[in-house]
């Protein structure tokens, strides 16, 4: 049943069925060859998607649709720009720093790279620097969107491993810092290489000016995470505080955004939403299906044969994680990777917010690996270059984050609060 399942999953993707559709096939298959009753299929898309803390999804997709859309995103790296700007290649790290601050408002790597690309990429361009270089550094600078909470991908595996969202979102700040971290050393190295200008002086000034523009902005993320980690409210009730600020914070303060903005917004993030929605359904039938042939148990018992060590047992399943990653959309991989090797994680004794971490991160660097790079096809549609351009030029940005996902394997003891 398991090659049924997976084989007939390969096939309809190779073809070209999309991925929520895929799922749903082979489910429906296996369970057709089985004689099961086909009421199955309703009741577990249902059941799927019946949870509460779900709500949260929809909502921090639309907070981040709104704030990318208004001046948010500019105001930023208008603040970054005072800081850092004056060192050679500065904007380079504003880039970066855009990026992680932008993070902390929308919990997508999409949105984070089309927001700090479409204020920063004019700028680079004037400025002289590589423009597939920048293009690849905010790509990949957008795949701390994910990781800084609050983050969808976080909530997603929270929901199907059944742990604490507060938990994850409060362990995933030093990851993404220092993802930031590698980023900004790799990109200050090719500034000096590249002999890149430096920015406008240091003006203290300056700083308070950009300061006050980008307060707002920078409130977001006090507000949220401030209150789900107080215990004033839980993150589906944050998910929604945010809207709501990021609404007045647009309408009223920034004055960037009409009422019809606000519907074609809700359109878009509603559809954005449906799909994973769709995507969860499904692959709640797929999992019900694995627990129900106990196919987890038997990969984990069958894994344990090859190496009782974790350290191995877990580079094996990050090194299955990264190759998911190509292939497939971060949301995607997650919701299937997850429930299959979630006994094998409990039966080696490893912390499942730990491995939830090791998940989120290393489905992040999907996103800027072709052929499935969305962060990629984001940045080529700002910079109008290809994407074999960029990509190019991803390579040694890649390379840091994946040094990073070893470190978080490796150094657990590196994240507060995980034991």
């Amino acid at each position: 049943m398991t090659m049924v399942l997976f084989l007939s999953f390969f096939v309809l993707l190779l073809v070209g069925v999309p991925v929520a559709i895929s799922i749903g096939l082979s489910s429906i298959v296996v369970l057709f060859t089985n004689g099961m009753p086909l009421i199955l299929i309703i009741q577990r898309m249902f059941a799927g998607t019946d949870t509460f803390p779900l709500v949260a999804v929809p909502f921090f997709i639309l907070a981040g649709d709104l704030l990318a859309k208004g001046k948010v995103s500019e105001k930023l790296v208008d603040f970054a720009d005072s800081m850092f700007g004056f060192f050679k290649g500065g904007l380079s790290i504003v880039a970066v720093l855009a990026g992680m601050f932008f993070a902390a408002i929308s919990g997508s790597g999409a949105a984070t790279t089309a927001a700090v690309g479409t204020t920063l990429v004019p700028e680079l361009k004037k400025k002289g620097y590589d423009e597939a270089s920048s293009a690849a550094l905010i790509a990949a600078s957008g795949t701390i969107g994910v990781v800084i909470p609050p983050s969808v991908p976080m909530i997603l595996y929270a929901v199907i491993a059944n742990v604490s969202v507060a938990k994850l979102f409060l362990n995933g700040f030093l990851p993404g810092t220092i993802m930031g971290l590698v980023l900004i050393l790799i990109a200050v190295y090719q500034a000096n290489k590249r002999n890149y200008p430096t920015g406008a002086k240091f003006d203290i000034k300056n700083i308070f000016k950009t300061f006050k523009g980008a307060f707002w902005g920078l409130m977001t993320p006090v507000i949220i995470l401030g209150g789900i980690f107080s215990g004033v409210f839980t993150p589906s009730e944050a998910a929604v505080i945010a809207v709501n600020f990021a609404l007045f914070v647009s309408l009223f303060i920034y004055k960037d955004m009409k009422l019809k903005d606000v519907y074609q917004i809700i359109c878009r993030s509603a559809m954005t939403m449906a799909v994973i929605m769709f995507i969860i359904a499904t692959s709640s039938i797929m999992s019900w299906i694995l627990a129900n042939w106990n196919i987890p148990t038997i990969l984990a018992n069958n894994v344990m044969q090859i190496s009782s060590n974790k350290f191995v047992v877990m580079f094996l399943i990050t090194f299955i994680i990264l190759i998911t990653g190509v292939f497939m959309e971060t949301a995607s991989a997650l919701i299937i990777l997850t429930p299959v090797f979630l006994p094998l994680v409990q039966q080696l004794g490893i912390d499942l917010i730990h491995f939830g971490l090791v998940v989120v991160v290393g489905l992040a660097i999907g996103m800027i690996t072709p052929p499935v790079a969305i962060n990629l096809y984001v940045a080529s549609t700002i910079t109008n270059l290809s994407i074999e351009k960029i990509t190019s030029s991803i390579i040694p940005y890649m390379i840091g984050l994946l040094l990073v996902l070893l470190l978080i394997l490796y150094v657990p003891m590196l994240i507060p609060g995980l034991f």
